[in-house]
């Protein structure tokens, strides 16, 4: 495996997700010390010392969110677990829910007495079933044991839990839009200021994690901030979550230790390219992230900074794997058919932008491509940048900017011969 494991460092079985199994491999411990030992203030300190950095797609500093809370407001605070895993190419929370759902359990209840939170949620996507199921199971088992309710391990802590199922909007991952859908409104994402750790969940104080980013903390708060800090990278501290998929012999679910070779992992730990294909190009953290080519992964590592400086980010940890021979044209024109789809409509740059880069590739694909048609692609990427209420359209944007910039030639041939680059016409193409 690729480097050391921390949610991952047991094998799965038929009773692993359980609760006697994970209490056997040292589960609510953490819990217990947290209860026992610690003040609410020293649990954000660990966290924050750790430098544990959001496994969602922004790598924002877990412990800098929580620092904004004021404990004692007045208010009821609230944490929101992010399990909307809509992001295409991710499914690396959903399988913590499947096979390990009471780290996530423990870890918020940590976070709960840290943030001075009686009640919190994990908002899951709909089309979960046995993650859910997983999860509701494991919901029961811990208020059995008294994990969860009153005075939990005899202590003065109360806390309760609800999981909420969503309809499955791209939006509702988005922690305002996610929010929204919880208080039973649309998933329309909100204006921001004020922030969500100001005026979140019926406009009192919330913390929206991601699945993967909560699951850590259990670990922390086990093995202290500077054992966290050794694995990993400096500026990249910990593990990764990445869900691989695309033209990979094994695709599947892997922690990675921030800081390991790219190629080598997936070279080695993935098996490499089907019938020995190079690679032409990865998407790293899902569809939102910018592409990079085989050349550009060479000689990098797995971590932000030498994702940063290639002009990429980890994102949501969804790494595709695209093989050379693939249409890059034809590729484009399923994302923006899938961002036309997902925009929620309530930003005119959002609604109409996604819409014509996808009626653009559309034209082009149909063979009508006109000279102009890549400048307006790029125009129309560019206006949606930082123009929009959430990042939809910008993540439509970095997507078709970040590929033209890379295959600019595929779509200049599509245009001129009214094929693609790799062959016959571009009927087989049709988004129709």
């Amino acid at each position: 495996m690729p480097g050391r494991q921390l949610i991952m460092s047991f094998p799965v079985t038929a009773t692993s997700h359980a609760l006697p199994d994970y209490r056997a491999r040292g589960g609510y411990d953490a819990l217990a010390k947290t209860l026992g030992q610690m003040k609410p203030q020293d649990v954000v300190k660990e966290v924050t010392a750790s430098g544990l950095q959001g496994r969602g797609g922004a790598a924002f500093a877990v412990g800098r969110k929580w620092q904004v809370v004021q404990y004692d407001d007045g208010q009821p605070h609230y944490l929101i677990a992010n399990a909307d895993e809509g992001e295409p190419g991710t499914f690396k929370d959903r399988w913590i829910l499947e096979n390990n759902p009471h780290v996530l359990l423990e870890s918020m209840l940590i976070a709960s007495y840290a943030l001075n939170v009686r009640n919190c949620f994990v908002y899951i996507r709909g089309e979960f079933d046995l993650p859910y199921r997983r999860l509701a199971d494991a919901v029961e088992e811990a208020y059995a044991a008294g994990l969860f309710g009153r005075n939990i391990l005899g202590s003065d802590f109360s806390c309760d839990i609800v999981v909420y199922r969503g309809a499955g909007a791209y939006v509702a991952g988005e922690a305002s839009g996610l929010i929204s859908s919880l208080e039973g409104k649309k998933g329309y994402p909100r204006n921001r200021p004020p922030r969500l750790t100001v005026r979140g969940l019926y406009q009192r104080p919330t913390v929206v994690n991601n699945v993967e980013s909560l699951s850590n903390i259990a670990w922390i708060i086990s093995n202290g901030a500077d054992a966290f800090k050794a694995v990993g990278t400096p500026k990249s501290p910990g593990t990764r979550l990445f869900s691989v998929s695309g033209h990979i012999n094994r695709p599947g679910v892997y922690e990675v230790e921030l800081g390991y070779p790219w190629m080598k992992f997936l070279d080695e730990d993935c098996g490499g390219v089907p019938q020995g294909r190079a690679i032409k190009c990865v998407v790293p953290g899902g569809v939102s992230s910018k592409v990079l080519t085989g050349a550009d992964i060479a000689n990098l590592k797995l971590s932000h900074e030498d994702l940063w400086d290639a002009g990429s980010t980890l994102g949501s940890g969804g790494m595709i794997v695209i093989a050379e021979g693939t249409c890059m044209v034809a590729l484009l024109q399923v994302l923006m058919r899938f961002y036309h789809h997902e925009s929620c409509g309530q930003c005119t740059p959002c609604r109409h932008g996604t819409g014509w880069l996808h009626r653009i590739l559309d034209r082009i694909v149909a063979g009508d491509g006109r000279a102009d048609d890549i400048e307006r692609l790029y125009y129309i990427s560019k206006f949606n940048d930082g123009t929009t209420i959430c990042g939809l359209g910008d993540a439509a944007g970095y997507a078709c900017s970040g590929i033209l910039d890379k295959f600019r030639d595929e779509f200049e041939y599509c245009i001129e011969h009214k094929r693609s680059k790799f062959g016959g016409n571009l009927e087989c193409l049709r988004s129709s």
